[in-house]
């Protein structure tokens, strides 16, 4: 996913001399292309998130269209009140880039779970919220927020997800992409997801039609503005939604389709499937960390299967 973001950002660069990419002194084995091929157009601006947003936003006020990029909580939490008042207040074209959205970098500790930055970022007004499930919408997202103005937050995965919005030729910010229609059981739900839990997610599902549930699967890469016609509509067919994301489920993805489905007046019951309100000390891979707190393919199937 994020080899993906840079190969269109060096595509992206070519055809706009104001597009530029700053980083927090990380990824240099991925921005590598980059700075080679666009070496004007490349800042590091070191180990100091707070002061490259700043940077980011002075140069938007000078008609650039600035990508940053670090990994984790790094561009986003640690530097949360410059995004606010340097960027999003301005309505500035400041793209943040997260490489390793959720336990990506489990291994290294809480400090390095980004588990709480979607619920901070779609706070903020007027700041869009792109979360991909793949490459495939990855690519697509990238060109979209180049093309946007205001601010954005591109939260990815690492690396090496799975290729599963194979039907995807476009992207628009804001909308919701079907991957599967609900097979016609006597059992039915919906399941929404964001981000790059949408492979665990497509497993769960493949899970539950072997079980005789039909599944009608949605991927959301656009967390604000979100889809609401995409819930409404599913509201209306389905006794059940699931949503699932790797995220704390206060403020996150089910929250906001929570505020949706609020103000329908359906009988529809939502059900989040994310992190319970905690910070998860234990240290390991993704896969562990996901099935520990409960978002692995067998956990949200189980966890479907147990609430309809």
């Amino acid at each position: 996913m994020r080899d993906t973001v840079i190969r269109e950002l060096i595509n992206l660069g070519k055809e706009d001399k104001n597009l530029t990419l700053i980083t927090g002194d990380l990824g240099f084995g991925v921005l590598r292309p980059f700075w080679e091929t666009l070496p004007d157009q490349f800042i590091n601006a070191g180990i100091t998130e707070q002061s490259m947003t700043g940077v980011a936003a002075g140069m938007a006020l000078e008609g650039k269209t600035v990508f940053t990029y670090s990994i984790g909580n790094f561009p986003t939490l640690r530097c949360l009140e410059q995004i606010r008042n340097d960027c999003a207040y301005h309505k500035l074209n400041v793209n943040v880039i997260c490489v390793g959205g959720g336990y990506v970098y489990g291994a290294l500790g809480v400090s390095h779970h980004a588990t709480e930055d979607i619920a901070c970022l779609r706070a903020l007004p007027e700041v869009s919220v792109i979360c991909p499930g793949d490459a495939i919408e990855a690519k697509y997202a990238v060109r979209a927020i180049a093309k946007s103005s205001g601010s954005c937050y591109l939260r990815l995965g690492r690396g090496g997800e799975k290729a599963i919005n194979t039907s995807l030729s476009s992207f628009e910010i804001g909308k919701a992409y079907k991957i599967r229609e609900a097979k016609p059981f006597e059992k039915r739900v919906a399941v929404f997801s964001t981000g790059a839990i949408l492979e665990e997610t497509a497993l769960a599902c493949d899970k539950l039609e072997e079980q005789g549930i039909g599944v009608e699967q949605y991927s959301f890469p656009t967390v604000k503005p979100i889809d609401s016609g995409v819930i409404a509509d599913c509201a209306k067919r389905f006794d059940h939604i699931f949503t699932v994301e790797e995220h704390n489920i206060v403020g996150g993805f089910g929250s906001a389709a929570a505020e949706v489905i609020s103000g329908l007046g359906e009988s529809v019951r939502l059900h989040r499937l994310g992190i319970n309100d905690f910070y998860c000390s234990k240290v390991g891979t993704q896969a562990y960390l996901r099935d520990y707190v409960g978002i692995s393919a067998d956990k949200i199937a189980e966890n479907v299967i147990n609430s309809i």
